[in-house]
């Protein structure tokens, strides 16, 4: 991912990298890790010293949820808009960078997935909750992921229930042998199902049943380069935020 957005953001004429962090990376041209030209951007393993030195308006952060919080903690208070495409990040972490924004005024942007395929597939499984009595959500993703379920699945999880209310979905099922088989139960008794595999990038499939009849909405990113204008729009937006906003729908259907 932090290839697909060094290369997205190079190719962008209003926009330009000026550094880059990357453990895995040190050293090289950030432009040569992302197969382009040179840039002249080499790549750190020091974020803080990259955001003094480089004095940038925005950082993109796809790291994993052991070091988000941090990183975005580090830009907030250097006056730096962060833009998070990394999953996993605890609820009470979520609410501390909100804190921090409201303190600061320094906005910042989180989303689950920066597809726009994959928010209109959420927006339409909040829309079809209040017609249909049962759904369960199944995300199938590439096996390096870090975190399960996805952010995506959690997300829409909520936006159905709380398309709800107070609605539970009965179930009769019992489970024999396998702890877990019918995967995690979200509020409302809604079933979520996690599969890590080679081959796969992101993917979800939401299927809803009713009386005689079944509603299956699904969204596949077969490249990464189908979150790249999700992650550009929100470089753009941030900067006009004086707030933690979460969810790429919150820019598309303003």
């Amino acid at each position: 991912m932090g290839r697909e957005v060094v290369r997205a953001l190079a190719r962008d004429d209003g926009l330009r990298v000026v550094g880059a962090v990357d453990p895995h990376g040190l050293g090289a041209d950030a432009g040569v890790l992302a197969g382009l030209d040179p840039l002249g951007v080499t790549v750190s393993g020091d974020l803080e010293e990259v955001l003094r030195e480089t004095k940038p308006e925005v950082m993109v952060d796809f790291t994993s949820p052991t070091v988000v919080a941090s990183n975005a903690r580090t830009a907030i208070r250097a006056g730096v808009h962060p833009v998070i495409g990394t999953t996993g990040m605890s609820n009470e972490d979520l609410a501390d960078l909100r804190r921090l924004c409201a303190e600061t005024g320094v906005g910042g942007f989180v989303a689950p997935n920066f597809a726009v395929g994959a928010v209109l597939m959420m927006k339409f499984a909040e829309m079809a909750a209040k017609f249909m009595p049962a759904v369960e959500i199944i995300e199938l993703h590439h096996d390096q992921k870090a975190d399960a379920p996805s952010g995506t699945a959690i997300k829409t999880a909520e936006m159905i229930s709380n398309a709800r209310g107070e609605y539970r979905q009965p179930s009769v099922t019992k489970v024999l042998k396998l702890d877990g088989v019918r995967g995690g139960n979200y509020d409302g008794g809604i079933r979520i199902h996690s599969v890590r595999l080679p081959g796969l990038v992101a993917h979800q499939e939401v299927i809803f049943g009713g009386l005689g009849q079944t509603l299956s909405i699904r969204h596949d990113s077969i490249s990464r380069e189908s979150f790249m204008p999700g992650v550009l729009l929100a470089v753009r937006r941030v900067i006009g935020l004086r707030e933690m906003v979460v969810g790429l729908e919150n820019l598309i259907f303003e």
